[in-house]
């Protein structure tokens, strides 16, 4: 088995590590040592566990373990201060922070998976389905390449044979990947790689297709059908059917396009996929866009039940765009739930349209109903990573960690996941264990940045600058308050949220260092974020009544309350009792902060609500006081 990490390539089966044709000159023991970081890319790997695993039995101190690292890294060309492969880890271990990828297949009763790539499954192959390509760049059928990528999926996890990876998975790893097909396969953990094309000629379509299998690097079956445009339902069919006779598998029976799951309707598919096409776009301004073509494709077929759940997720996306501004926009919510609960009217069976409306109901707060939603999904869909995050998501305490878990096994690189997880810790006390999480996350939130992607790992450095300002680590906060500003120009999900947080804390953590104006910076910076963030006026508050400027503080305390006050309404009632807590806070009131915080405890089901209290820089004052101690002994207890 080989992996490439950075230029080099190790071979475990020739116990060598190369770069390019040259051969390092490692000792056994150093090679012992990186073969064990390679099993475990981005996992903290403790002194202990390293001296047990290279050194079993032996009587060998720290400073061996210290010495092989350092021989190790100067093979390597590691820098210590600014590591590339291998960081140290303050008072706990290291952690191999590259990317690891495999060339070829390991064991599958190998040692676990680590999270930074997937292996494949022999005994039950994973097939992915890439997009066909256009050979005539026909832009008016453009979309079928995701049309009948999208089919064949669908289609080939009927024939029950196969772990079928879903498209998102797919998309993500083209953009993380050379898109070559190994690199692809490699990347999703995939056997077999479904490839092909389709041109049009006048009313006339050709499709033809190819499943290749990446361990013995031999197409298994091949496809070509003909026929005209307005069949290509069946066309598509024809590409699975003539699959299943090349590989020798049982053809599913055929579920053709009965039922108000799919349509029969061209016009209305070609809608559906190209709203699903801006939505993976990652182009926020075309999301209104998406919402049009969703519409229009159930203009067109009323019983079109995905159409429905794409709107829904559209309108997900479409309140979560601006959840934390002066107006959010609860109307697409309201609409996302109804798409979503209409679209399970027609098909009760559609797992994606419970995970939807799981999605949609956390958001609203209604967390019993959003987990039974995402519980039906994972019952109906086991296998799909997407709804076992949903689960997680929608759960608190150590049931969203055992879900978060899952969809990390099922999907490593899905990193927003370990901020959720991480999320669970802040509130339990645990900042130690939040670190953990955060760090791995921050690491793919950099490689994340250099690419794009659906669901963007974002808030990593956010979060991992709030736990090391709370441990009063200022001058390392400020970097990753930095980074988290700096990523957030790329205009993805969270990202501006985010920005603006960093920026508050950021201000906060300024002061603590003594610096008025760099404060001042901070906090108004912040609203160019979010427009008119409560949080960055009381942070402007403080900096100006530490200058001595008390006008300018009382003005900002002004704008604080009154965007707060706006915040009392029946869709806001946790918000605002988080912003009067905040403006208790900052006015000394320590006794009516915590009254507030309790009620936020008491006026929701126990979740991810109120999660980032303990290192929430407004309540750094709060610090101490009796009620607020018990307040986090409270959240700690909810988060169970």
């Amino acid at each position: 088995m080989t992996m490439r990490f950075g230029p080099f390539t190790a071979d475990r089966l020739a116990y060598r590590v190369s770069r390019g044709d040259v051969v390092l000159d490692l000792t056994p023991k150093l090679l012992d040592v990186l073969f064990h970081f390679l099993d475990r890319p981005g996992q903290l790997v403790t002194k202990d566990a390293l001296l047990d695993a290279v050194w079993p039995g032996a009587n060998v101190t720290e400073n061996a373990v210290a010495q092989a690292l350092s021989d190790l890294r100067e093979a390597l060309g590691d820098d210590p201060a600014e590591p590339t492969f291998i960081k140290t880890i303050a008072r706990r271990g290291y952690r191999f922070i590259a990317e690891v990828r495999s060339d070829t297949p390991a064991d599958p009763a190998a040692s676990p998976v680590p999270p930074s790539r997937v292996e494949p499954d022999l005994a039950q192959p994973a097939l992915a389905v890439m997009d066909f390509t256009n050979v005539t760049n026909d832009p008016e059928v453009a979309w079928l390449g995701a049309g009948i990528a999208e089919t064949v999926t669908s289609d080939l996890g009927a024939l029950n044979q196969f772990r079928v990876i879903d498209r998102l998975r797919i998309v993500d790893a083209v953009r993380h990947t050379s898109g070559s097909l190994r690199d692809v396969g490699t990347a999703l953990g995939a056997r077999i790689i479904v490839s092909g094309s389709f041109q049009r000629s006048g009313p006339q379509l050709r499709i033809t297709a190819r499943a290749i299998d990446l361990v013995k690097g031999d197409a298994v079956a091949d496809a070509k059908v003909d026929g005209r445009l307005e069949d290509v339902f069946a066309l598509q069919d024809g590409i699975v059917q003539a699959f299943a006779r090349e590989l020798g598998v049982p053809a599913a029976s055929r579920r053709g396009r009965q039922g108000p799951r799919e349509t029969k309707d061209l016009d209305a598919y070609r809608a559906y996929i190209e709203g699903w096409l801006k939505i993976e776009s990652l182009d926020l301004d075309q999301n209104p866009a998406a919402i049009q073509d969703f519409t229009r494709a159930i203009a067109i077929d009323p019983r079109y039940a995905r159409a429905y759940t794409g709107l829904a997720t559209a309108e997900f996306i479409a309140y979560e765009m601006h959840r934390a501004t002066r107006a959010p926009n609860f109307q697409a919510l309201r609409g996302g739930i109804e798409h979503s609960r209409h679209a399970l009217q027609l098909d009760p069976e559609l797992a994606d349209a419970h995970a939807a409306l799981s999605f949609l109901l956390t958001s609203a707060l209604q967390f019993d109903e959003a987990r039974r939603a995402a519980k039906q999904a994972v019952a109906l869909e086991p296998d799909d990573w997407r709804h076992h995050f949903r689960l997680g998501h929608a759960q608190w305490g150590g049931a969203r960690l055992r879900a978060l878990e899952h969809a990390l096994g099922l999907y490593p690189h899905f990193a927003y996941a370990r901020l959720e997880m991480a999320m669970v810790f802040v509130a339990r006390g645990q900042l130690g264990e939040a670190t953990a999480r955060v760090e791995q996350g921050a690491a793919e939130q950099d490689r994340q940045s250099q690419t794009a992607n659906r669901y963007p790992a974002v808030a990593f450095h956010y979060l991992l600058g709030a736990l090391r300002a709370t441990a009063g680590d200022y001058d390392g906060a400020l970097a990753e308050f930095d980074r988290e500003v700096e990523q957030a120009h790329q205009h993805g999900l969270y990202r501006a949220e985010y920005a603006a947080a960093s920026l508050i804390w950021r201000g906060h953590a300024a002061l603590a260092l003594g610096r008025a104006d760099e404060a001042i910076a901070a906090f108004t910076a912040a609203h160019t974020f979010i427009e008119g963030h409560p949080r960055a006026w009381l942070g402007l508050a403080l900096a100006h009544a530490r200058r001595g400027a008390a006008a300018e503080a009382a003005a900002a305390r002004e704008q604080a309350r009154a965007f707060v006050a706006g915040l009392r309404q029946p869709d806001r009632h946790a918000e605002w009792l988080m912003g009067s807590a905040c403006l208790a806070a900052a006015a000394g009131e320590a006794d009516a902060a915590v009254a507030a915080l309790n009620q936020l405890l008491d006026a929701v089901a126990p979740s991810a609500v109120g999660w980032q209290i303990p290192i929430e820089p407004t309540f750094l004052p709060l610090r101490g006081h009796p009620g607020f101690t018990n307040l986090l002994a409270r959240l700690a207890d909810l988060a169970k």
